[in-house]
C-alpha cells in the first residue's frame, strides 16, 4: 500500500477529465491517483508534466524514460512504461532488459542511443554532461531534443522520488526489473 492514500472512484469531475486525457480509457495509474489527492500537487505535476510526444521520437523518449526510471531503482515508472510502449518504440527484449543490467555502449544500441544512454547516465551520476559527452550526444541531436533529454531525465528522477517515496505498489499490468 502506498504510503499517501491514493483517490478512490469516483473522482471529481475535473479530475476524471484529467485522468481520461492521459490514460485513454485506462484506469488511472496508482501515482496519478496518489497526487492527485492533493489539488497544488497535482496541479505543479501536471504543470511540469513531459506527457506529449516532444520533439524526440517515441524511441528515443523511451529510452531515456527507462534508463532514467533504471538508474534511479524505480521499478514502478519503469515498468509502465515498459507495458505500455517498449513494443510501440520497437525496443527487443534484449535492449529492455540493457536498459537496467547494460552499460551505456552495450552493443544493442546504435551509436546515437549509446550517446543518449551515456548522457542520461552521466546527469545521473554527476547532474552535469561533460563537454565530450555533449558533443557526443549533439552529433546525433539537435538542440530541441537534447533540451527534451535533459528535461525528460529531470521529471523523471522526480517521478522516481514520488514512486519511491510513496512506496507505490507496482501496477499488475507492469513489467518487473529483470534479473539477468
Amino acid at each position: 500500500m502506498s504510503r499517501i492514500a491514493p483517490l478512490q472512484p469516483p473522482y471529481p469531475p475535473e479530475i476524471q477529465d484529467h485522468f481520461d486525457r492521459v490514460m485513454r480509457g485506462a484506469p488511472p495509474l496508482v501515482l496519478f491517483r496518489t497526487i492527485a489527492g492533493n489539488a497544488r500537487a497535482w496541479e505543479k505535476f501536471r504543470a511540469g508534466s513531459l506527457l506529449d510526444r516532444g520533439p524526440l521520437t517515441l524511441r528515443e523518449r523511451e529510452i531515456v524514460i527507462d534508463r532514467t526510471c533504471a538508474r534511479t531503482g524505480c521499478e514502478y515508472e519503469w515498468g509502465v512504461h515498459v507495458a505500455i510502449f517498449a513494443a510501440a518504440a520497437g525496443l527487443t527484449d534484449e535492449q529492455v532488459r540493457a536498459t537496467v543490467l547494460e552499460k551505456a555502449d552495450a552493443p544493442c544500441w546504435s551509436a546515437a542511443e549509446q550517446a543518449l544512454i551515456a548522457a542520461v547516465d552521466a546527469l545521473h551520476d554527476r547532474v552535469t554532461l561533460s563537454e565530450a559527452e555533449f558533443r557526443a550526444l549533439s552529433a546525433h541531436y539537435d538542440d530541441a531534443k537534447i533540451l527534451e533529454v535533459l528535461l525528460l531525465c529531470g521529471f523523471y528522477r522526480t517521478v522516481s522520488y514520488l514512486a519511491n517515496g510513496l512506496a507505490l505498489p507496482l501496477e499488475e499490468t507492469a513489467a518487473r526489473f529483470p534479473t539477468a
